[in-house]
């Protein structure tokens, strides 16, 4: 789920300003494109343009709804550009916001879409329709504790596909991008770095040259990503978010561009942030457990959520279902800590306990 951490009191329309539709100018020919998404938690997604006398190169490519195309071409003819100068789309990961535009732009550009290999599992997942309702975090919430919220979002899913009609398009890229792979633009040369934790294949951009950082979903400048939130689950996903943040400490300190929310300044200040976010969290999720084994729901209603510290019971569906996935993700970091222990009931359900005493 997505949070807030220790920020300076900022008003509402500010915190949005950097999703209303144009073009925002970066300098050295790298532009900001928001693109409109469907819900209210995340109004937008950015796209950046790096333009240059070949054409321009994207990173990400937006979510492919009913106006997103045409912003976006509006958003290119504003830099002088069309659908069919587009070299190559570069995606951080294979979220619905980050891909599934460039994939039904693919015909009309002259490059290729290309995502990062570790997103190898998650896109069979997603194309293979035969597990499609149970894979993912809500296929895990009887193991978490959480068969009533498991129907409530089978029925949510089942009405929002009714409604809509549409099937969002899906397949493989044109290329996976390995980590350390490097891609010379001619105007600067990103390296391919893989930070798994949000998803297995997530990946950023980091353009050493131009001290500047395309941080997808991997560093986000008011709230911190769900964390492994993805067709192919893994119990170690925050373990390996909490490793990619720290990586990016061994980089030069770097121009942050995000996926959601405005440029900053500094890649680095808000990785300590989250790291820090995440330390407060897990002391939090251990508290849950003190004197009484729990189950990831239980453990999500027992700790605040948002900025407003809401209750777990005030959030919709969607949000509880990210928090008992990230909350799962909190308790296993713990057992790998040596600080919870974990067995599975009978029922098949993961309970998490103080360890025996000696």
């Amino acid at each position: 789920m997505d949070h807030v951490t220790s920020q300076p009191a900022v008003p509402e329309a500010d915190r949005n300003a950097w999703t209303e539709p144009g073009v925002e100018e970066l300098g050295g020919g790298l532009y900001r494109i928001p693109l409109p998404l469907p819900g209210d938690a995340l109004r937008a997604v950015n796209v950046y343009a790096i333009g240059g006398d070949d054409g321009v190169y994207l990173v990400d490519g937006g979510m492919a709804i009913a106006g997103a195309r045409d912003q976006f071409s509006a958003a290119l003819a504003k830099i002088g550009y069309e659908f069919g100068d587009i070299r190559n789309f570069f995606v951080t990961h294979i979220h619905r916001d980050h891909y599934t535009l460039a994939v039904e732009l693919r015909s009309e550009i002259r490059g290729e879409v290309m995502l990062g290999e570790g997103e190898q599992a998650n896109l069979r997942a997603i194309l293979d329709v035969s597990r499609r309702e149970e894979r993912g975090f809500a296929g895990r919430l009887h193991q978490l504790g959480a068969d009533e919220l498991a129907a409530t979002i089978q029925e949510r899913v089942a009405a929002e596909r009714a409604q809509s009609g549409t099937r969002l398009p899906w397949a493989h890229p044109d290329r996976w991008l390995a980590d350390g792979a490097v891609l010379d633009l001619r105007s600067r040369t990103l390296r391919t770095i893989a930070t798994p934790g949000h998803t297995r294949g997530h990946v950023v951009f980091h353009d050493e040259g131009n001290a500047a950082l395309f941080a997808g979903d991997h560093v986000l400048p008011h709230i911190t990503p769900s964390i492994g939130f993805q067709p192919a689950v893994t119990r170690h996903a925050l373990r390996d978010y909490l490793g990619s943040l720290r990586l990016m400490l061994t980089l030069p300190d770097s121009r942050l561009l995000p996926a959601h929310g405005p440029v900053g300044p500094s890649t680095h200040a808000r990785v300590h942030e989250l790291l820090a976010h995440h330390e407060t969290r897990l002391a939090q999720t251990l508290g849950t457990a003190v004197g009484r084994p729990v189950t990831a729901l239980e453990a999500a209603r027992a700790i605040p959520w948002t900025r407003r510290q809401r209750k777990f019971g005030e959030l919709d569906a969607m949000s509880q279902l990210l928090a008992v996935g990230e909350t799962a993700a909190h308790l296993e970091v713990l057992v790998l800590r040596g600080q919870l222990t974990r067995h599975t009931s009978e029922a098949g359900v993961d309970l998490y306990a103080e360890p025996a005493a000696p």
